[in-house]
Parts: C-alpha cells; sequence; structure tokens
C-alpha cells in the first residue's frame, strides 16, 4: 500500500483507507483491510459504526490511522469536549487520531468549535483537527479561528462522476494549503451510478488494459492525484481486497485524460453549492442541525 503525507505533519497515511459509513460488515473486513495495509478507518459518532470500529482496533489499536467526526449539533465546547469523550468510549482508545468536523454549523461561533478542538488536542484526547465538507470560505475561517494547530484535512465528495471540488476551489486550496483531501463516496452514490455515467464504457476499457477492475481504476484516479487519500466502504473481505489493489500502481496519463472525457460528471456551480448551504443554515437556525 502506498502512503501519502497527512496535510503539513510527518503521519503517512495510507491512500487507500476503510470508510464505514452504511457499513454493516463487522470485524472481518475492517481487519481484512488493515492486513492488506489499509490501516486508516474513517467513521463519525453519527454513522453507528464506532462501536464495529473499536473492536477491530482490539489489540491492533498502535497500528492503525483512526478519524471519526462530531456532529454540527455538538459544536458548542461542552458538547463538542462531551461528544468527544463519548467517541473515545465507543472506539475503545485513549486518543483519536484525527478529529474531523462533519459539517459546518452556521449557528456556532466557529472560534468556540475551533477552542474547543485545540482544548482536546492539549490534553492528548486527539492529535490532529479536521473538517469535512467544507467550502474555501469555510476553511479559511475555520483555521483563522485556530491559535495553535492547522487544519490537517478535509474530507470531501470526490469521484470520477463528482468532480464539484475541481470547479469550485477547494481541491486547488487544499493542495496549496497543504491540506489532505480525503474523498469520500470514490464511487459516486452507487457504483451502478458510475457504470451509467460511462455510456462509452471507457473505465471498462480502462480496467481491462491495465488488467484491473473498474472499480479499481475509478479509485486509482482519485490517489493518482497528488493530495488525495480516500476512504470506499466495502461490507465483504473481497471487496476491501480488491479495493486495497487500487494502490501501488498508476495509469498513463492519457488513460487519466480519457476517463474525465468519457464520464459524465457532475460539477455543481457555486450558486448551487450557495444554494446547498443556505438550506443548511436555515435547517440548523429552526433546530434540525445533523
Amino acid at each position: 500500500m502506498e502512503v501519502k503525507k497527512l496535510g503539513s505533519t510527518q503521519v503517512q497515511l495510507p491512500e487507500v483507507g476503510l470508510g464505514t459509513w452504511q457499513y454493516a460488515g463487522g470485524v472481518e473486513p475492517l481487519r481484512a483491510g488493515i492486513e492488506q495495509g489499509a490501516c486508516f478507518i474513517d467513521t463519525a459518532e453519527i454513522y453507528g459504526t464506532e462501536d464495529v470500529v473499536g473492536e477491530a482496533l482490539l489489540g491492533l489499536r498502535n497500528r492503525i490511522f483512526v478519524a471519526t467526526k462530531v456532529a454540527p449539533r455538538n459544536f458548542r465546547r461542552r458538547d463538542l469536549i462531551a461528544a468527544a469523550e463519548s467517541s473515545l468510549r465507543r472506539l475503545r482508545t485513549e486518543y483519536i487520531d484525527l478529529y474531523q468536523l462533519h459539517w459546518p454549523n452556521y449557528t456556532v461561533p466557529i472560534g468556540e468549535t475551533m477552542a474547543a478542538m485545540e482544548e482536546l488536542v492539549e490534553a492528548g484526547k486527539i492529535r490532529f483537527i479536521g473538517v469535512s465538507n467544507f467550502s474555501v470560505h469555510e476553511l479559511r475561517k475555520a483555521q483563522a479561528a485556530l491559535s495553535k494547530w492547522r487544519i490537517v484535512s478535509n474530507q470531501i465528495r470526490y469521484s470520477l462522476v463528482d468532480r464539484t471540488v475541481e470547479a469550485n476551489g477547494i481541491l486547488q486550496f487544499c493542495r496549496e494549503s497543504k491540506i489532505t483531501v480525503i474523498a469520500y463516496s470514490p464511487f459516486g452514490t452507487t457504483f451502478s451510478r458510475l457504470k451509467t455515467s460511462d455510456p462509452e464504457g471507457v473505465l471498462a476499457q480502462a480496467a481491462s488494459d491495465a488488467s484491473k477492475t473498474e472499480a479499481q481504476v475509478a479509485i486509482n484516479w482519485l490517489i493518482a492525484k497528488e493530495n488525495v487519500v480516500t476512504i470506499p466502504k466495502a461490507s465483504t473481505v473481497a471487496h476491501v481486497i480488491e479495493n486495497c489493489a487500487a494502490s501501488g500502481w498508476r495509469l498513463a496519463p492519457t488513460v487519466y485524460s480519457s476517463l474525465e472525457a468519457g464520464i459524465r460528471s457532475r460539477k455543481q456551480s457555486g450558486v448551487a453549492a450557495r444554494l446547498r448551504r443556505y438550506k443548511r443554515q436555515i435547517a440548523q437556525r429552526v433546530g434540525r442541525q445533523l
């Protein structure tokens, strides 16, 4: 498994990790991924999978980089500290490697939230601070609110069928700021969505020419980018092993270009993104926070 530096730290992350959103595979697939070198597991308090991740960590904690996320409803200082303690208990660990803000919360001052995150670092409860689903503007505000530490990652949706992060400047900003992009949903919403977005079959052709699977080529397209790692979910041992084998090789630049040209991708406009965030603000202000 190839590795990449996490942000500006000296920590090396496997470029293919293990995602656990809507995960129902139990401990065995996670353990299989660890044995394949995918020693990076991502979860979140709202996923309901911290317990199974904690079980997978037993006896292996020093080998695994563990990331989890705090929900926006817990961004007040007292709530955030309590949420971190609850995650620690479910994960059965004394520290979280990467603690991430799951979405922006427009009703809580970012200074209060980031001060609590730094408090957790100082207490040894978390090692690094990350965010998820943050725009460039939101990243700038969050970083400016930190006094001692840097944001090391932004976990965002990114795949061959959703390349919004290329259009809205997030990918470039993260690269320039030494912020690792953790790409979730690397096949889009479903693998069948990826297939239907490929009317000319360029993915199948690339996979055949490289003697790889289509899933491996889709993952490899992501991790070929310098500051991008990904966390595909796989609930079977076979799929975990397949995903992990997407690392350790690269395709010719012309093949990546053909994938980008041939697969229909979504690049959400700035107006659409702002509208979506406005709707989230309204929902949070009326109390329906994530």
